[in-house]
């Protein structure tokens, strides 16, 4: 692919096509865009096209996002595939790159500062060692749209270290980076204060210097997360003195009249409290000095900081500062005195958990936003929850004299309330916000709150004020009131009692048909949590026969759901619509017949345009659930399902629409599993062929449900595939799996299969290749993964084919062999072997080499014998070795891959592991049994040849077994 102006329009064609709302213009332009990614020269051209000035900025910023996407999908080599950038392309990119990055408008370099953090994560520094060097000389060239690109790219290659596991590479890393940055950066934060002074009149100016100021601040927390550096150790006077400076400092030139979105100045001490919350919780030895002078300066600010939804995180880290040092028994004494207790509650708790104006915006025209913050746990930079987070740890230290202060404002608000429900609604809400905090000390995602405050009788809240409000006919009255009571619900289910968790059931249900989005979908959401509660015996808490009365209303409210504006694809509906049909089970039955198109109208719906990952992995589980309730009373329906769900899947295949297809085979396997028959049907032979496709298992995310799939038909209609000549197809793709590290396993389950199923004299012309394949990639790149998987093929193998017939395989292969793979493979690895349907196999095919083989005992193998039946002995008795080698394949996970299409299992569609030695109940047994067929004499001699335990325990099981020697 040359670089050359006709190159160039006609990738910048495609590109605009990208960007259009027509799904018939767009998907070809990617589609086109995703066939050339691998041609040589192709990140250049795209790279040259983004530099160029007089192309349209949009069609530009579409060819830095596609390059960043481009990065991200190909830049990590995958384990077992090939490279699909050219040697020339990484080299070129990473010369070019810092220096167009640097010198584009803001929206490219955002994009490009991505990429440069992506290439980082994998080449820095080992292969890209020039990196911090090419950015550090940006600092002196004085200009600072440069200077904040360099800053946005450390602060975007450094901000990893804030989540990832301490390792020896990564503290490698970390002293690279601050041995060459931790000096420049701290010179340049000087400076820029400098500027601060000399720059003190020019409004313009002081947005870039402080905008840098925020960065690097950024850049400072990334580099002290993990621990504290020597370096910033030893400068540390001189970051904290400048932090309190930027803390306390006031420019008005900067203040902004917008409420909404903070300026660069409440960014700037947010994140200066986010430093300083970081040092109070890790360093708190080293930081000790200065806690005094910025507790004083957090007072300050939290008292003169206004309510404006654009101070919320600056007021949330603050508040979060003292959380951090009211939570240390060295400070206590600065919090103890009921003085200053009684200022933090009323002057900075209580203001900061009343609902606001913006708090009411949020809720009525971004629900979603507002669920996620709030049923998520996703608000963790709001002002709420950092007052939530404050009353707990001064109810930890201080309950009954915090509780005697709140109790005040709780009588208050309520009375308040009472007297004016429809204007002081929210004083109510902030009661029930303040009641939840300080009542909560055990939480978990699963169960709620498990543990509560003594002083907050949680019972007695529920009944006086709880349930007086879900009792109300009207469910869209006091919107707000509602999911806050329902919500109460939903954080109390695990601790309060039974017979309120039941009985609010009904009023629940009934808001689902609330007009608000945050009301249903609270009430969805708790009826999904309720349900799935547990007594301690494992049993469910809400019973079947509770919840069947109800079953109309539920069903009916939560599909309705669903035909709401703006809540067509409410996850927590669908997922509160699985969990019913999975208490109900049978009971669905008469339902469905008019919920089953819903849910198939539904699917098609959502298969044009997949966006909603929980909500499409919620509708296919209830798919699945709804064919296993309904074919497990009736197997006729199956092809009922498969004449309804077809052609949907059909569309999903033809159109490859990726999200949805490790889900359409997963739903094909379970329906074939299903089947009693001994035939699959013409409509599954007819996919059969295109299932074989290599490119299908290019998509990691296809990989274990297509291979679950092909098992299915393989055990169905083995010989409907040798009719249509695709056994070598079959076989093509069981060399492709066992090749890769990563999914080796998958091609040992498919090859199981086929012998399981397949005539010997059918596969008769392949076994000797299989077997070179497997012993090629054993000396290639063995794993503990690969021998363990290897060993239970080959004990599978010996029961169906038997000992003589591997032993003369392996020795056609190569001479005396067998003892090899006895001496180096079994005898030492046996004992990694795991799973109780593995570890049975593995058994019995050793007992097999052992009982049923004269080669084993009349020729040179013999000397082997007592070693393996040692070893056999140990497996049974000694536990499992779970250890792994450090070359195994382990998959990376994270936010550098791209988009792929993740296997999602469907817990629905599951099918458990079949037994298929379900005849041996007992290997013990089994091995004895076969034992005791040797020439007379035989066994007891080889018992003198065993290690004493090992011969003990041999004993034991002839003795258990009622076989003499």
């Amino acid at each position: 692919m040359e670089i050359d102006e006709r190159n160039v329009l006609t990738l910048s064609s495609y590109l605009k096509h990208t960007l259009s709302p027509d799904v018939n213009i767009r998907r070809p332009a990617e589609k086109f865009l995703e066939s050339i990614e691998t041609n040589q020269n192709y990140p250049a051209l795209l790279l040259h096209l983004i530099g160029k000035q007089d192309y349209d900025s949009t069609i530009r910023v579409a060819g830095a996002v596609a390059f960043k996407n481009y990065i991200k999908r190909n830049w990590k080599v995958e384990e077992d595939l090939p490279d699909r950038i050219h040697a020339v392309d990484r080299d070129t990119i990473k010369n070019l790159i810092v220096n167009l990055m640097l010198h584009s408008p803001d929206s490219i370099q955002r994009q490009l500062s991505d990429a440069v953090s992506i290439i980082g994560r994998h080449d820095f520094p080992d292969k890209w060692p020039d990196l911090i060097d090419q950015m550090v000389e940006k600092f002196n060239t004085g200009d600072f749209h440069i200077i904040n690109g360099v800053l946005h790219t450390a602060h975007s290659l450094f901000k990893r270290y804030r989540y990832e596991f301490k390792s020896q590479s990564l503290w490698t890393e970390i002293k690279f980076v601050l041995d060459k940055f931790a000096k420049p950066l701290t010179d340049l934060f000087l400076a820029t204060m400098n500027l601060t002074e000399i720059h003190a009149n020019n409004t313009e100016a002081l947005k870039v210097i402080y905008n840098s100021l925020t960065i690097l601040s950024k850049v400072f927390y990334s580099l002290n997360f993990q621990d504290l550096p020597e370096f910033f150790e030893d400068n540390m006077d001189t970051w904290m003195s400048n932090f309190h400076r930027l803390l306390t400092v006031n420019v008005p030139a900067l203040q902004t009249d917008d409420d909404e979105e903070p300026g660069v100045i409440e960014q700037l001490k947010s994140q200066v409290c986010d430093n300083i919350v970081l040092y109070a919780q890790k360093y708190d030895e080293e930081f000790q000095k200065y806690v005094p002078q910025f507790l004083e300066a957090i007072w300050k600010l939290l008292y003169e900081t206004g309510q404006q939804a654009k101070n919320d995180t600056l007021v949330s880290n603050s508040l979060q500062f003292l959380v951090t040092v009211a939570d240390r028994a060295h400070y206590r004494e600065l919090f103890e005195n009921p003085e200053t207790l009684r200022n933090i509650c009323t002057n900075l708790i209580t203001p900061n958990i009343e609902f606001r104006e913006s708090d009411s915006e949020l809720f009525e025209d971004n629900p979603e936003e507002y669920i996620r913050r709030d049923v998520e746990g996703s608000d963790v930079d709001t002002r709420r929850r950092a007052a939530c987070d404050l009353v707990k740890v001064l109810a930890k230290y201080y309950g009954a004299k915090v509780m005697d202060i709140f109790g005040v404002y709780v009588m208050q608000r309520l009375e308040e309330y009472a007297a004016k429900p429809s204007e002081n609604w929210s004083k109510k809400d902030a009661v029930i916000y303040l009641v939840t905090s300080s009542a909560s000390k055990g939480q978990t995602q699963k169960h709620g709150v498990t543990q509560s405050n003594e002083f907050v009788p949680i019972p007695h809240f529920a009944t006086q004020h709880i349930l007086t409000e879900l009792a109300k006919p009207n469910v869209n009255e006091l919107p707000v009131i509602k999911a806050s009571s329902i919500k109460f619900i939903m954080t109390f289910r695990s601790i309060l009692p039974r017979e309120i968790v039941v009985s609010c059931l009904p009023d629940i249900i009934r808001h689902l048909g609330a007009t608000s989005i945050v009301v249903h979908t609270y009430a969805a959401c708790a009826i999904d949590k309720i349900l799935s509660l547990k007594n301690p015996d494992h049993s469910p808490l809400v019973k079947v026969e509770e919840v069947l009365p109800l079953a109309s209303n539920l069903l009916n409210g939560l599909f309705n759901i669903l035909s709401m504006p703006n809540s067509d694809e409410n996850e927590y509906a669908m997922k509160a619509i699985m969990r019913s049909f999975g208490v109900l089970k049978d009971h669905i039955l008469p339902y469905l017949g008019e919920l089953l198109p819903k849910l198939t109208e539904k699917l098609t719906v959502v298969a044009g345009n997949p966006s909603r990952p929980n909500f499409n992995h919620f509708l296919f589980e209830t798919l699945s659930l709804s064919i296993r309730i309904v074919c497990k009373s009736n197997m006729g329906a199956i092809e009922s399902f498969e004449a309804v769900l077809f052609p949907i899947f059909q569309g999903i295949l033809t159109q490859d629409i990726q999200e949805f297809i490790p889900y359409v085979f997963q739903i094909l396997a379970l329906l074939l599993e299903l089947r009693t028959g001994s035939e699959v049907p013409d409509s599954y032979m007819a996919l059969f062929p295109c299932l074989l496709a290599p490119s299908l298992f290019d998509r990691q995310g296809n990989i274990h449900p297509l291979n679950r799939l092909l098992q299915a038909y393989v055990n169905l209609g083995a010989h409907q595939i040798i009719a249509q000549d695709k056994t070598s197809g079959l076989l093509g793709v069981f060399q492709k799996l066992i090749a890769s590290k990563a999914n080796d396993h998958e091609g040992f389950l498919l090859m199981q299969a086929i012998i399981q199923h397949f005539p010997p004299e059918v596969l008769q012309p392949y076994i000797k290749q299989v077997f070179v394949l497997l012993f090629q990639r054993l000396s290639s790149s063995k794993t503990t993964k690969f021998v363990k998987n290897l060993i239970v093929f080959f004990a599978y193998y010996i029961i169906k084919y038997g000992p003589t017939n591997f032993i003369q395989l392996i020795d056609e292969i190569q001479p005396q062999m067998f003892g090899m793979i006895v001496e180096r493979l079994i005898i030492v690895d046996l004992q990694k072997v795991s799973g109780d349907i593995d570890r049975k196999i593995a058994a019995v095919g050793i007992s097999n080499i052992l009982t049923d083989c004269p080669a084993m005992i009349e020729s040179s193998y013999n000397l082997y014998y007592p070693k393996l039946l040692a070893s056999l002995i140990e497996f049974f008795e000694l536990p499992q070795d779970n250890t792994v080698n450090g070359d195994d394949f382990l998959p990376e996970v994270g936010n550098d891959q791209g988009y792929q299409a993740a296997y999602s299992q469907l817990i629905c569609a599951k099918n458990p592991k079949k037994d298929p030695l379900e005849a041996i109940p007992d290997v013990r047994l089994h091995l004895v049994q076969g034992l005791s067929k040797l020439q007379p004499g035989q066994l007891s001699g080889l018992l003198q040849q065993l290690p004493a335990p090992n011969a003990m325990h041999l004993k034991n099981y002839l003795q258990s077994a009622g076989i003499n020697l």
